[in-house]
This record gives structure tokens, sequence and C-alpha cells, in this order.
């Protein structure tokens, strides 16, 4: 049985620098791991990006959208989860929503990257959306998660960042 190879989408080699900055308003570090190392923290394994306390781990090999992913849910879960982060981001389905949404906002502020190419690489790497396409879903279908976005204190009315950290504790 032939492997299927892997989907043609952007990676993080070339964009470490201004991803680290990016990263940084957050208070999220990001580590770069050798080529053939083991990321830590991946939930999905080699080359998806992974999450520990507050560092993002990353090859030059893993997908731009998987750090971006990451890295938003870690802007995403409340306080409490952030505490004992550990690989599993966890979390509801309104805040993978939330997520997703966040990750095609987030693009537009990295240089030479931006929502458009953040959409083809959800969709190359098979993004799920029952309107068919990460764009569809965005202009259609994502209201629950702007909303969601909102309440948290994560992006403003005008749809931009408000480069703030998840604002809400989880009911439970």
């Amino acid at each position: 049985m032939m492997e299927e190879p892997e989907p043609q989408v952007t990676r993080c080699n070339g964009y470490l620098e201004p991803l680290e900055k990016l990263l940084a308003v957050y208070g999220l570090g990001l580590e770069c791991v050798g080529d053939t190392r083991p990321i830590p923290g991946s939930f999905w394994g080699e080359p998806e990006a992974g999450l520990i306390g507050n560092r993002l781990y990353v090859r030059r090999d893993t997908p731009l959208h998987s750090a971006f992913h990451e890295a938003c849910h870690y802007i995403c879960m409340d306080e409490n989860r952030r505490k004992v982060l550990h690989t599993n981001a966890g979390g509801s389905v309104e805040e993978e929503n939330g997520v997703c949404y966040l990750q095609i906002l987030l693009a537009d502020h990295l240089a030479d990257y931006d929502s458009e190419k953040m959409m083809h690489d959800m969709d190359a790497w098979g993004y799920s959306f029952r309107l068919g396409s990460s764009r569809a879903w965005f202009e259609q279908d994502a209201d629950d998660a702007r909303k969601w976005l909102l309440k948290a204190g994560i992006i403003l009315d005008n749809n931009t960042p408000s480069w703030k950290l998840n604002s809400q504790q989880e009911d439970r």
C-alpha cells in the first residue's frame, strides 16, 4: 500500500522570526527543534506543532497553519488550562471554532502570509467545514465563532485582534 504524499502547504521555514515576534505579544514563546527531532507536545505527531506551557514547538517542516492553530488554542483557552497545558489543548466545540477563526485573522499579521494563504493551507490539509471550504465557513457560517472570540475579549468589534488572551473562565 502506497502512502499518500503530504499536501502542499506553507511550512514554518522562512517564517520563524516573524512568527516568534507575533506570538510574543501573547506571551507565547516559539521553539524550533532540529529537522529530524520529535516535536515536544505535538498532539498529532510530526510534523504538527506542539504545545507545552507557554511554549510552541515546531520544526522547519511544520505546516504554518498548524503553528497558528496550536498558538490560537493557547490564546483561546482560559488561564486555568494554560497553567497545566501539555500536548492536549482540549476545549469545547465553540472554542475550536474560535481557534479556526482566529488563525485566519492572525494570518494577516504575519509578513508575506495572509488569510488567503491560511485558508488555502487549511483546505489543502483537510480541515473540514460543512460548507465545503474554510472561506465559505469564515464568510457565511462562522458568526458563532466570532461571537465567542468577542465575548472572550480576543477580538474587537471591527474583527481585529485585541492582542489579549482569553479573559473568560471556562464554564465547568
